[in-house]
C-alpha cells in the first residue's frame, strides 16, 4: 500500500486529486476524493441512487476506458498523444487510478488550457492540434468532451504534441461506437468540432453556452 498522507497533490479535479507516485517520478496516481462516491450518489436523481456505487467511479471508468477496441490493438503509435495506463494501486486513501505522468524536463507538463490562455491559438499549437486530431482519426479513439484541461503538453524534438491525460472514453448514450467503426468516425468528429467549440468559448471569454 503507497503512503501518500505527506505528499502534497499536484492537482486537483472536480472529482480526483492527483500525486506523483513516491517511487515512481514518472507516473501519476489519481485518486477519487475521499467520501465523494457517496456524496455524488445521493445527489443524483432518484432512479440513478439504485445504481451501485462504483457506477459513479471515475478510477473505474477510465479502466473501462483504456480497455476500449482502439487501445487493444497493440499498435505502438496509440501513445502518441495518450498517457499510458499502468493499472489500478492500492493507497492509503483509496483506490488509484496510475498513469504515465507527462513531463517537460522535471516540470509537470502545462495543460492546452494555460498554454492558450498566455499565448492564444498560435500557428505551433494549431498546427499540433491538426496532428492530434489527425491521430484521433486514424485510431477511432473514442474520448469524453475534449475539454483543454485535460489535455497536456509534451515536448518532442522540440515541437509540440498534445496528450490525453483525462476524459478517455466514450459519453454515447447508445454505445454503437464502441463496436463499429462507422459510427466511431461519427463519434470522433463530434469530438473534435465540440473541442473547437470549447477553445473558442474559452478564448472568447465563456460567454454563453460552448456546445
Amino acid at each position: 500500500m503507497i503512503i501518500l498522507d505527506e505528499i502534497t497533490p499536484f492537482a486537483k479535479g472536480g472529482n480526483r486529486i492527483c500525486f506523483v507516485h513516491p517511487n515512481n517520478p514518472g507516473r501519476c496516481l489519481k485518486v477519487v476524493h475521499p467520501g465523494l462516491l457517496n456524496e455524488i450518489k445521493k445527489n443524483k436523481s432518484w432512479y440513478k441512487r439504485f445504481r451501485s456505487i462504483k457506477s459513479f467511479d471515475d478510477n473505474l471508468r477510465e479502466q473501462q476506458a483504456y480497455n476500449q477496441r482502439a487501445l487493444r490493438k497493440g499498435d505502438p503509435a496509440i501513445w502518441s498523444h495518450l498517457a499510458k495506463w499502468y493499472g489500478m494501486t492500492e493507497t492509503n486513501i483509496g483506490m488509484a487510478s496510475e498513469t504515465e505522468l507527462i513531463t517537460n524536463g522535471d516540470e509537470i507538463a502545462e495543460t492546452l488550457e494555460t498554454y492558450l490562455f498566455r499565448e492564444g491559438i498560435t500557428e505551433e499549437i494549431k498546427l499540433s492540434i491538426e496532428k492530434f486530431q489527425t491521430w484521433l482519426r486514424e485510431h477511432l479513439i473514442l474520448t469524453k468532451n475534449l475539454i483543454p484541461h485535460n489535455l497536456v503538453l509534451g515536448y518532442e524534438n522540440d515541437k509540440i504534441v498534445i496528450k490525453i491525460i483525462d476524459g478517455l472514453g466514450s459519453q454515447a448514450f447508445i454505445p454503437l461506437p464502441n463496436y463499429s467503426d462507422f459510427f466511431a468516425k461519427r463519434y470522433v468528429e463530434r469530438r473534435i468540432e465540440l473541442m473547437w467549440s470549447r477553445i473558442n468559448w474559452d478564448l472568447s471569454g465563456r460567454h454563453g453556452n460552448w456546445k
